[in-house]
């Protein structure tokens, strides 16, 4: 019960209505119990009538009586009941809620590196599978707890006030029956574990497989992947009938005890009655239904010992994210201001889950309103750049500086804020090509939006859809084709009008042609921002205030597009190499 306790906060914070269920629980189980109490007076009334003067008018009259009292206790029971459910049931789902919302802003916090080691079916079971065996927990447990706690105090009570010996050999399997959910529970703990982790496991597998299907539908792999998910699947079910079979064991244990129970009843109290013990048959009736009044509560002592183990497994594997400290902590609360001048002084770093330093030693400074562009070979660090402006990584050693300003003392919203990022790998939501490109301004205008896709010069193609800007995308947009992804990826960014613009090899999947249009919108709309420049390819390069070259983590070229022609190097033979292509490409 130890993980259970992170729900606690959440019981107090529901604890009027909880308190309220429990008050109606407990005054619904009492009036349920007195139908066996009235059910004892129908015997009494006949059996004295019996032994005296047979009147029928009078028996009639009594035997109304008592039934009318059955059947209004019952429907009081029943409205009870209902209001029962809907206090402890909603307080469920109100956690179930708020857990989830946990979990997921805790997933925003945590760093890049967490993503890398984690699956994303893994993640999404947790946030679904895990928090629905935890609702269980803090609804329907808690309820038939409540439930059964109250039948079996005030059943008790009553049933050793009547009649103690009988009573006393009423309850004897009792405590074999505390012995025998014991050992059970401990099992289905280990097992329910297991289970979750299968879960996990098959989600995962399941998420990458129908993220990656075009791959799988290139390379004609459809029957091997379907033997490796059969595989798995034949694992996780091996180890959720591992699971049921021991859960199935609960039931007939609680059916064969309560049987028992009913025998014990009839036995010792017709024996008591023949003895003269008790005075009526009625009380061997009242036994029989308090036991089977029991028959259900004492069954779900096993099944909700089922639920409280699989919740307390599944609360475990949640809360080893939700104590995860964020790599990447917002130091500042204030507001910053973000004008654009970015220094990297002396600046090292090393990708954690691959030891790889991306970056060695590097330093440069662009001004404010300035442009950057950077090139190298793939590998040579020049996206680790853009990621460590953004602050989706921390440094190992020296100082980035925005503003002059360290740039940990940056509030990080204000940071992420000002800054238009298009990744070398453009993800699109599957939603309207409207709302994809409002992404980076959810209150832009549709002029805005418009004038955003031109700039991005991909206007034209998005026209050309039948239902135009309000084309629902695939997943990670794959309605579109990889260069209009790009550019909607780069309106996204532009439309924002932040103060640093950063652009990661955003322009490799379209033509030339087009490419120098782009370029030609940005420096256009680039003009008093800061903006760096991530490519491949001089032209995307030569219009920049500065250009860096990249080997290996380090700076090995340094300056404009004139000087660097004009050097021996990584930049020279880029330029000539790319001239060379497109005067073949004219002949």
């Amino acid at each position: 019960m130890k993980e259970l306790q992170h729900l606690n906060k959440y019981f107090f914070k529901y604890k009027k209505q909880l308190l309220l269920g429990i008050l109606i629980t407990v005054i619904a189980r009492i009036f349920l119990l007195f139908t066996p109490r009235y059910v004892r007076e129908i015997f009494v009334v006949i059996e004295k009538h019996l032994e005296g003067t047979f009147n029928e008018q009078a028996v009639k009259a009594e035997l109304t009586e008592v039934i009318l009292y059955i059947v209004g206790a019952s429907i009081i029971a029943a409205i009870l009941t209902f209001f029962m459910r809907q206090y402890i049931i909603n307080v469920s789902r109100y956690i179930e809620y708020d857990l989830k919302n946990e979990i997921y802003d805790q997933y925003q916090k945590l760093s890049l590196n967490f993503y890398k080691k984690n699956r994303t079916g893994d993640l999404m079971n947790r946030i679904s599978e895990d928090v629905g065996n935890v609702r269980m927990y803090a609804g329907p447990a808690i309820m038939y707890s409540i439930n059964t706690v109250t039948l079996f105090v005030i059943a008790l009570i009553y049933m050793f006030n009547e009649a103690p010996k009988l009573a006393l050999y009423t309850v004897l399997p009792l405590p074999l029956l505390s012995i025998v959910i014991y050992k059970l529970s401990k099992e289905i703990h280990n097992r329910s574990t297991i289970v979750q982790q299968f879960l996990s496991k098959l989600s995962a597998f399941t998420q990458e497989s129908f993220s990656g299907i075009s791959v799988i539908k290139a390379y004609g792999i459809e029957p091997q992947t379907s033997v490796n998910f059969k595989s798995l699947s034949a694992e996780s079910k091996e180890k959720q009938i591992s699971l049921a079979k021991v859960q199935a064991w609960f039931f007939p244990m609680m059916i064969l005890l309560i049987g028992a129970s009913n025998l014990l009843v009839i036995y010792i109290g017709g024996m008591q009655y023949i003895n003269g013990e008790i005075e009526s048959l009625g009380t061997i009736a009242e036994f029989i239904i308090y036991v089977n009044m029991l028959t259900w509560p004492v069954a779900t002592v096993g099944w909700v010992t089922s639920i409280v183990q699989q919740a307390e497994a599944s609360q475990k594997r949640i809360n080893e994210f939700l104590k995860l400290e964020p790599e990447i902590k917002n130091t500042v609360e204030v507001p910053t201001e973000i004008r654009g001048g970015i220094k990297f002084n002396k600046v090292s770093f090393t990708y954690d889950d691959t030891n790889i330093q991306a970056l060695n030693n590097v330093s440069f400074h662009i001004k404010e309103g300035e442009t950057l562009a950077i090139l190298g070979k793939t590998g040579s660090g020049k996206s680790t750049i853009l990621d460590l402006i953004g602050r989706l990584y921390d440094i190992d050693n020296g100082t980035i500086l925005i503003n002059d300003i360290p740039i940990k003392n940056h509030n990080l919203t204000c940071l992420r804020n000002s800054i238009g990022y298009v990744p070398q790998d453009a993800f699109l939501f599957s939603d309207s090509i409207k709302n994809n490109i409002k992404f980076g301004k959810p209150d832009a205008t549709d002029d805005e939006v418009i004038d955003a896709a031109k700039n991005a010069q991909v206007h034209k193609n998005i026209i050309n859809f039948n239902k135009g800007y309000d084309t629902i995308l695939g997943e990670r947009g794959i309605t579109l084709s990889g260069g209009q992804k790009q550019r909607v990826s780069i309106a996204r960014a532009i439309i924002k009008a932040p103060e640093i613009l950063l652009f990661d090899d955003c322009l490799s999947a379209v033509d030339t042609e087009t490419e120098e249009k782009i370029l030609k919108n940005l420096i256009k709309i680039t003009q008093g921002k800061t903006a760096i420049i991530v490519g491949h390819r001089v032209s995307s390069a030569k219009n920049a205030h500065k250009i860096i070259v990249l080997d290996n983590g380090a700076i090995v070229q340094e300056g404009t597009h004139e000087s660097l022609i004009n050097v021996e190097g990584y930049y020279q033979h880029l330029y000539l190499k790319q001239l060379s292509e497109t005067a073949s490409n004219k002949d």
